[in-house]
């Protein structure tokens, strides 16, 4: 049954029969659209909920066949596509666990989709502030004597949020015990494993967080299975929380108009993560260690390896991460993301015999890295150092009242101290430096001057090509 794809089955049945538009899409079948033809071959099978290809919000055939191949394929009590990325799952978990003005526990290296849930539901957030992982030279994961003593200060909290595996592939090794402590406590735990949908292929990965004890656990299938971009998994394993309630609110989130071709996409990655072999797993790892060692081989380059086998990071003492990704980029290679020591590159979930073009990645490697020895390095000693946090902090005041208060624009140097009124982003990863309602520190903003020193990429409501950020007004 898992070689089964449901929707992909349904589609090919629908293309083939020939069938005539006289509905939505506008582009019908591709015939009006003037996309090039790699293109709009595609759109042929860009169709909308028509007899025999079920209906996404209630799935009776197709789409509901899929997706309890996915809770099999998981082990989940239940399981849902998701068509508007992982961000519609951390939205949907927070509004079917928490509600205006409840506490809810949060590891503050989470994406912004996390808070952004949190300021449209209204609760108040508690921040556990991750521990350095000195290996990556990244904020990695919590510590279960912070989220103990959390959990101690709020007992009423309604649920805890924690990210694993990182961005950066640095997972927990206390996971499963910390999910214990808040269960104890009757308090679900709320996972975004954006980065680990891959985790359950092989036993050479780290474990899912579902099966450490996780209540609800969000991944994004495109990160790291051959699905499309905004293609992700939502999974439910829990005595804590309905999974009607969250449907309900997946219902309400999600578009009505799903994209059958991300539906495809999800149903055809499922099947890939469900008939993966540690015959495969074997092979991938033993192209991997090829790989690894020919980047060791290169002159001016330092490989790291952290807990996810398909992260790697890449170094070139004396310059910084983005001086690499641009010489990457000047050799058409093109990186995950670049911070101020490194460059994060993530490797293909490889099946037996599949082949990728590591040998001329490396080519292309050693030329960059060669051309970046011609430039001089912007590296200084205290980059990417970590900087003292509070354990554990929370908002000056709600998101409701920021909402109501006067702000204004100054000086990010004089911001000490002041209470953030927007939020800033580096992105890539996409977690927020400032949230609003925190106090600016003198580390928050040694960070801030670290990345613009270096050319980081800001969201967020700022101006910073002036040198202004959003605060709230005295």
């Amino acid at each position: 049954m898992k070689n089964e794809r449901p929707i992909v089955e349904a589609l090919q049945k629908f293309v083939a029969s020939e069938p005539q538009s006289l509905h939505v899409p506008g582009h019908k079948h591709g015939v009006l659209s003037a996309l090039p033809n790699e293109l709009k071959t595609a759109l042929t099978y860009d169709v909308t909920e028509l007899s025999g290809l079920d209906d996404f919000h209630h799935p009776e055939e197709a789409i509901a066949s899929a997706e309890l191949l996915l809770t099999k394929t998981y082990g989940a009590d239940r399981s849902f596509f998701l068509v508007n990325g992982s961000t519609v799952g951390n939205l949907a978990m927070i509004y079917a666990t928490c509600q205006r003005g409840d506490i809810i526990i949060v590891q503050r290296n989470a994406h912004k989709s996390v808070f952004h849930g949190i300021e449209l539901v209204g609760a108040k957030p508690v921040y556990v502030t991750p521990q350095w992982d000195l290996q990556s030279g990244t904020a990695g994961s919590v510590s279960t004597e912070v989220l103990k003593e959390a959990l101690q200060r709020y007992p009423n909290a309604k649920a805890v949020i924690l990210t694993y595996p990182t961005y950066y592939g640095i997972v927990s090794q206390q996971l499963a015990q910390q999910i214990a402590l808040c269960h104890e406590k009757h308090i679900p735990v709320l996972v975004d494993e954006a980065h680990g949908a891959h985790l359950i292929a092989s036993k050479a990965f780290p474990v899912s967080a579902l099966n450490l004890g996780a209540d609800v656990v969000v991944q994004s299938a495109h990160k790291t299975l051959p699905a499309m971009t905004m293609a992700s998994f939502l999974h439910i394993k829990s005595s804590l929380i309905q999974p009607e309630k969250i449907n309900g609110y997946l219902r309400m989130l999600q578009s009505s108009s799903p994209s059958y071709l991300l539906l495809a996409s999800l149903d055809d990655a499922r099947h890939y993560v469900s008939t993966y072999l540690e015959s495969d797993s074997m092979y991938l790892m033993d192209k991997r260690q090829q790989l690894v060692e020919s980047l060791r081989s290169l002159p001016g380059l330092v490989v790291v390896e952290v807990d996810d086998p398909l992260k790697l990071l890449l170094r070139a003492p004396g310059y910084t991460g983005f001086q690499l990704k641009d010489a990457f980029e000047n050799n058409q290679l093109y990186v995950e993301l670049a911070d101020a020591e490194q460059v994060l590159i993530i490797l293909p979930l490889l099946k037996h015999g599949q082949s990728y073009p590591f040998g001329e990645m490396c080519i292309r490697i050693k030329d960059a890295v060669a051309e970046l020895k011609k430039q001089k390095g912007e590296a200084v000693e205290q980059m990417g150092k970590q900087y003292e946090m509070a354990h554990i902090t929370t908002s000056e005041y709600t998101f409701a009242e920021i909402g109501l208060m006067d702000k204004e624009w100054i000086p990010y140097m004089r911001a000490i101290g002041r209470v953030a009124a927007s939020m800033l982003i580096p992105y890539p990863p996409g977690i927020p430096l400032f949230v609003p309602g925190e106090k600016i520190t003198v580390a928050k903003l040694s960070q801030l001057e670290e990345l613009l020193a270096m050319g980081a990429a800001f969201q967020g409501v700022h101006r910073l090509q002036e040198k202004l950020i959003y605060v709230i007004k005295h």
